[in-house]
């Protein structure tokens, strides 16, 4: 006695598709706890900073969008939200 082969990809036929189950929405879970809000860095004209690529620098000029730095050998534009630039 021969056993047939069942044809290519017949097993996947009668399969549904996975989803994906829908979470409960748990109150006392330490993960809902809202972002914590930082607040924005402020520079002020002549205040001492420091960048990590660029060193040790002094602004020049400040607005909403960005700050002006003096780094010595060069001047660049950091714009905000300043991750790599420190005040000091």
């Amino acid at each position: 006695m021969r056993l047939r082969r069942p044809a290519t990809g017949s097993i996947l036929v009668g399969m549904k598709p996975a989803r994906a189950a829908t979470r409960r929405y748990l109150p006392g879970s330490p993960f809902n706890t809202p972002p914590v809000v930082r607040p924005v860095k402020e520079f002020a004209v002549g205040d001492q900073v420091t960048h990590d690529r660029y060193g040790l620098g002094r602004v020049l000029g400040a607005d909403e969008s960005g700050v002006f730095v003096d780094f010595g050998t060069q001047q660049e534009r950091i714009s905000a939200p300043y991750t790599k630039l420190t005040k000091l």
